[in-house]
């Protein structure tokens, strides 16, 4: 079977019979012409798998053929081979999109290595690609059955999202056997998630100044106070992420303990917040804007519910959902209620600045739609003097629902690659690319998070409620919920995991891993119609453990 079918193009390609013997013992099959209007007859004739184009002939020149090949076979790739060195050739060769550009005299084993990069890169990629994760796979089991702190399973999951893309890209075998690993990964955080939640809570409620058990005038009172208290021992400006002790850094942490401590430092902060964005989405969307910026990346993880809710509100706020219920009851809006559960961002990050007693200057923005969009970089100059400016894009949400939703979106997005690549090109040519650019040559440290991640549904888990039950498929708080306790996280007592509670018989049931809840009746249809839609709102490494990226103007 041969390795390819290639084309060479060459005045003096009687001289190069040693090359053809070379390549044809390497498997090639080799069809030589001596001038471009032989080889563009030749194009239109054949399919080749590469053409080697020598760029000094009589006749036709190499650049010439060049063109005339492109129009006919525009995908296959061209190899110039030139005794030039001028800069304005290569130049010229370049944009016209060659694949590679040798100089003679060239020896087999270059052009051999030029094969390789422009024919078989797939084939080699993927069989490197299945080898590393192959010899990888015994040491990741491991470090998965090591995992004690939430720093471990940063780094888990850091590391499994590595080989998925990386095996996303070869067109591997390998990828079933990856995402057992992460399933399995996914079944340990759970239960680490399971142990120490509450733990993490009760840290959070102590630093808030005492349990929740008061409403008003009073529970803000002692909140600027435990906030100035705060302040005051640690010094505001010098906490980092690694401060948190024994729990991580989480959502109503994100201002006390990433935004204002770079506005102390005298820095100008743009704070932007893309709804329901996965640590893999951040990955990719990371090689586009790599040149720009110099990337501190870290993550943090979100409070339960991972909805934005509950997450986004507390990031705002810096408050659990219960404080802000408590402390705010006109910004915090109930589960059954009709009213946008979001509406409110603006004078949240207002309540934030009070109790810290900060006067710094801010602005908030949403972004919903290209208009949306178009008229915020309008305005990018006006905002360039505030502290911070705090942008929310929900673009990457809408997508996730209307994938839910929509059949046609659903087969545009039918796996994890195929939904990371439409989040890539929405990138490509959204108000978020050209803005970027902006803020690259705008000396403002930009910070990018999410207020959570989502995770592909497919195990649909039983459950029963009442009429008032929530409809998130990922979580349910009401009265009398019926499951099986083996296969969910629940929190009976909400007041103590500081969510709030409707009633006194409330509880909060999570979906953990890759399940989903269905009700028994109509099951079958639930089942197929979100089977392998994207959800958030439960417990597991893509909701809970998200980016958190800091970026600087990259000093040339």
């Amino acid at each position: 079977m041969s390795n390819g079918l290639l084309l060479w193009v060459d005045d003096e390609i009687e001289l190069l019979r040693a090359h053809m013997l070379f390549l044809e013992k390497k498997g090639y099959e080799v069809v030589t012409v001596s001038n471009g209007t032989d080889a563009i007859d030749q194009c239109r004739q054949k399919t080749f798998d590469l053409i080697l184009l020598d760029e000094m002939m009589p006749g036709l020149s190499g650049l010439e053929t060049l063109q005339k090949i492109k129009e006919i076979s525009p995908a296959t790739p061209v190899v110039m081979v030139t005794k030039s060195e001028e800069e304005d050739i290569m130049n010229q060769a370049i944009g016209s999109k060659i694949a590679d550009y040798l100089i003679k005299p060239v020896n087999p084993n270059q052009i051999l290595l030029s094969l390789k990069k422009n024919i078989h890169r797939r084939e080699i990629v993927t069989e490197v690609m299945q080898s590393g994760y192959q010899q990888n796979f015994q040491d990741i089991a491991s470090q998965i059955d090591r995992c004690e702190t939430y720093r471990d399973w940063m780094d888990v999951y850091k590391r499994l999202v590595h080989w998925e893309l990386e095996l996303s890209s070869a067109d591997s075998s390998m990828k079933d056997m990856l995402m057992m690993q992460k399933e399995e990964a996914n079944s340990g955080f759970v239960k680490y998630v399971k142990n120490h939640y509450m733990d993490w809570i009760a840290s959070i409620a102590a630093e808030q100044g005492g349990v929740s058990d008061s409403r008003g005038a009073a529970s803000l009172g002692r909140l600027v106070s435990a906030n100035m208290r705060f302040g005051k021992q640690r010094g505001v400006s010098g906490v980092s992420d690694t401060d948190a002790g024994d729990r991580p850094m989480m959502s109503p942490d994100i201002f006390k303990k990433k935004i204002f401590p770079l506005i102390d430092s005298g820095e100008k902060v743009f704070l932007i917040v893309i709804d329901n964005f996965r640590y893999d989405q951040w990955r990719v969307l990371s090689a586009e804007i790599g040149d720009m910026f110099d990337i501190e990346e870290s993550m943090y993880m979100t409070i339960l519910p991972t909805a934005t809710q509950y997450a986004r509100n507390a990031i705002f706020s810096g408050l659990m959902p219960d404080r802000i219920a408590e402390m705010f009851p006109d910004l915090w809006v109930e589960e059954d209620e009709d009213e946008g559960k979001n509406l409110n961002e603006r004078p949240l990050i207002q309540t934030q600045f009070d109790r810290f007693r900060r006067k710094d200057t801010f602005s908030y923005h949403k972004i919903n739609d290209s208009n949306g969009a178009d008229k915020f970089i309008q305005q990018f100059n006006q905002l360039r003097n505030n502290d911070l400016n705090v942008l929310v894009i929900n673009f990457i949400d809408m997508l996730s629902h209307a994938r839910t939703e929509l059949k046609m979106v659903r087969e545009l997005a039918n796996n994890e690659s195929a939904y990371r690549s439409i989040t890539l090109s929405w990138f490509r040519h959204s108000v978020l690319s050209e803005l970027f650019k902006l803020l690259a040559q705008s000396n403002h440290t930009v910070v990018i998070t999410t207020d959570h991640g989502s995770i592909r549904a497919s195990k649909p888990v039983k459950i029963i409620g009442d009429r008032n039950t929530n409809t998130n498929l990922r979580y349910k708080l009401g009265k009398n919920l019926n499951y099986n306790p083996k296969e969910v996280f629940v929190i009976k007592e909400p007041r103590k995991a500081l969510l709030p509670a409707p009633n006194l018989s409330t509880s909060y049931v999570f979906a953990t891993g890759d399940t989903f809840f269905a009700y028994p009746n109509n099951y079958n249809y639930y089942v197929s119609y979100y089977k392998d839609t994207f959800q958030h709102g439960g417990i597991s490494m893509e909701e809970m453990l998200v980016p958190l990226i800091t970026l600087k103007e990259r000093k040339r």
